[in-house]
Parts: C-alpha cells; sequence; structure tokens
C-alpha cells in the first residue's frame, strides 16, 4: 500500500486518530515529506507547540516517527529533526486486531465460566460467589438480586470473535 493510499484508508485515519486524539489528528494527518522540527510542524499546522510535541512523543512512543537530535554549537541548544515511519502502520493494525481477539477469546471463556446475578434496580453484576457472600441481595439499595442470563453477551463474542478470526485468516476456534 502506498504512502498516500495509507493515510486515505479510514480505518487508518481512526488508528491514528485514536493514537493522538483530535489536537493531534492534524500532527499524524499531513506528515512531511524528510525531516521536520516540532517549531516547523506547529507553525505550518497553526497549532501550539505542547500539542504537536505530545502528538509526535505518541507517534515515537508507536514506532510510526523518528528523530535525531542536533546540537546547537553556539547555545548548545538541542534541536530535534522527526521523520514520520507510517510503513508499519499495517503491521501495528494487525497486531491489535490478534491483541482484541485475545482479550475477547478470555472475555467469552469467563462470561461461559461463570454465573451471573443482577441487581436490577442499581444495575451491578456481581458472580456467583459475591452473590451468595451478600446473601444474594444487592449491598447498595437491599433488593434481591436475580440470576443473569448473558448468553445473548457470549454469542455477541462469539460472532465478533469469528469476524476476527475471517480478517485476520485465523483458524476459527469458536467453541460450542
Amino acid at each position: 500500500m502506498a504512502f498516500e493510499e495509507l493515510l486515505e484508508d479510514p480505518v487508518i485515519q481512526k488508528y491514528l486518530h485514536e493514537l493522538v486524539g483530535p489536537k493531534g489528528m492534524p500532527v499524524a494527518a499531513a506528515p512531511p515529506d524528510g525531516e521536520v522540527t516540532d517549531e516547523e510542524l506547529a507553525e505550518e499546522l497553526g497549532l501550539e507547540l505542547n500539542d504537536v510535541r505530545r502528538a509526535l512523543f505518541i507517534l515515537y512512543e508507536n514506532d510510526l516517527a523518528t528523530y535525531r537530535r542536533l546540537r546547537d554549537e553556539d547555545s548548545g541548544w538541542l534541536t530535534y529533526l522527526w521523520t514520520f515511519q507510517y510503513e508499519k502502520i499495517p503491521e501495528q493494525l494487525q497486531e491489535e486486531m490478534h491483541r482484541l481477539l485475545d482479550g475477547l477469546e478470555e472475555r467469552r471463556e469467563y462470561e461461559r465460566e461463570n454465573e451471573f446475578y443482577l441487581c436490577e434496580h442499581c444495575g451491578i453484576r456481581f458472580e456467583f460467589g459475591e452473590a451468595m457472600e451478600f446473601g444474594f441481595e444487592c449491598p447498595e439499595c437491599g433488593n434481591q438480586v436475580e440470576t443473569m442470563e448473558n448468553t445473548r453477551l457470549v454469542t455477541a463474542m462469539e460472532n465478533r470473535i469469528e469476524e476476527l478470526r475471517d480478517e485476520l485468516n485465523a483458524d476459527v476456534d469458536v467453541e460450542a
């Protein structure tokens, strides 16, 4: 995928937005060719220097930007020259999807392996052990807690797991 196509992809735009937020999005969405200073970016984009630096640091933490330092011989001041490296985004999105898949599979098992009770008045959910500990009464309001059916939640997780596996071309392993 070409660099320009990467930036036009709505999934990648959403990913960048999630990383840097609305204030940092102008920095992430329009990376210059070659090296640039944070001051140049702030001036060019009409942004606060701190917002630009925050976005650059987040991109750096996520391996999407690098920098090199230059020390001014006379003043001793350091200048940071930033370079954007968005080639890694598709790979990072793939890793993120694998983490999401793993998390959903863990949560699905938790939902399957536990019995839950709900206080319909407060909306608080309890595992069986907690409900038993409180005598099947809500500690907040004193109302009786009722058995909670979570089949729809588990089914929704299984559907999402299957979708993610399809997207990742992973082996399907949705347990019945």
